[in-house]
């Protein structure tokens, strides 16, 4: 499909809009993992933390895998293995460098008043050129907008998926660390890199919040540490030890959250979610977060950091914001040493 190629053409111009991700899905995209660089010495068990995710989520609606045709037999039978519904699990032949299909995956949208779904195709460039090679995770969005025969929109704004979270009424949640980083947009603007975002995903307005977490190698991401749960109502991470790398810009975001405002000039409920405590494989530590959940239909994944305590905690946390929906707890003790987990390895296909 054609790039948009002026104003006129634009997603938003043309009536699309991201939606939040509570609302209905027709199906999450995995991209499978394979590049043992990306959990060094600890890749082993992550197939099998995937094939586990997998079935959950085939519990609730479709899943789609990109995965190169050699690796699929494979992962085939671990999904099964796992009790996933495989009549629900589907594999595509699009090879990845790396597993981040948060990142390297296409962003939704969807237009009000036909319905149809779209791709957005932004530029990854590895988090700011960290980890090359990136040339087939760059392929992932127009494949799969070729395979489902979707519209696709190309911005050349680099732009990761973990970086944004959306209210799906206007609003959108980024950090200045990571959409202002000069490893991303050195030549756009703060007022060019919101315009792009109006423009392709079909929002309002931006909130920005400032730094992210400690051990998060994209710079920031929005998805460790803040989202939406409803329109009006954001879930935010807190680190109360003041000894504690993460206290301070936790508790200056949590500033900032209380002075927004919705259109309709009200504050937003905001909920405190803890950090877990702190920990990290051969002295580095990791970017765990209990933030980093994905919203399906009917259920949430939540990350779990084998904390009982903490650990129960955020599911209850978690679960009070969305009481309608299963509250499914995931072991990513593993998972994180590659930095990621729930939300970052995936990516929803709205309905």
């Amino acid at each position: 499909m054609p790039a948009a190629k002026s104003k006129l053409e634009t997603p938003a111009a043309l009536g699309f809009r991201m939606p939040a991700e509570w609302e209905p899905q027709a199906a999450v995209w995995f991209s499978w993992p394979h590049n043992h660089a990306t959990w060094p010495g600890q890749f082993r068990p992550i197939p099998d933390v995937f094939a586990e995710i997998v079935a959950q989520v085939s519990r609730f609606e479709a899943v789609r895998i990109n995965c190169a045709a050699k690796l699929q037999p494979r992962a085939k039978r671990l999904c099964a293995a796992a009790g996933a519904d495989l009549t629900r699990v589907t594999f595509y032949n699009h090879p990845t460098n790396d597993a981040w299909c948060r990142d390297h995956g296409p962003i939704f949208v969807k237009r009000t008043r036909t319905g149809e779904v779209a791709v957005t195709d932004w530029v990854h460039n590895a988090w700011g050129g960290k980890y090359p090679p990136y040339d087939l995770d760059n392929e992932i969005p127009p494949s799969i907008a070729r395979k489902l025969k979707l519209r696709r929109f190309e911005n050349d704004m680099v732009l990761e998926g973990g970086s944004l979270d959306v209210n799906g009424e206007g609003l959108l949640l980024t950090s200045e660390q990571c959409l202002l980083n000069k490893n991303r947009n050195p030549d756009l603007t703060r007022t060019q890199i919101e315009q792009n975002l109006r423009d392709y995903l079909g929002v309002q307005q931006v909130l920005w919040l400032g730094e992210g977490i400690v051990g998060d190698d994209t710079d920031g991401h929005i998805d460790d540490m803040t989202r939406f749960f409803r329109a009006d109502g954001i879930i935010t991470c807190v680190e109360p030890n003041r000894r504690d790398a993460n206290h301070r810009p936790l508790a200056e975001n949590l500033e900032r959250l209380r002075s927004f405002r919705t259109p309709a000039g009200k504050k937003f409920e905001i909920v405190a979610l803890p950090m877990p405590r702190p920990f990290g494989f051969r002295g580095q530590r990791v970017p765990a977060s209990y933030a980093n959940f994905l919203i399906i239909n009917g259920a949430v994944l939540v990350p779990q950091f084998r904390q009982k305590q903490r650990d129960a905690e955020a599911r209850a946390i978690i679960g009070h914001c969305f009481k309608d929906r299963a509250i499914i707890p995931i072991d990513c003790h593993h998972l994180i040493w590659g930095l990621g987990t729930l939300h970052c390895i995936s990516q929803q296909q709205p309905a």
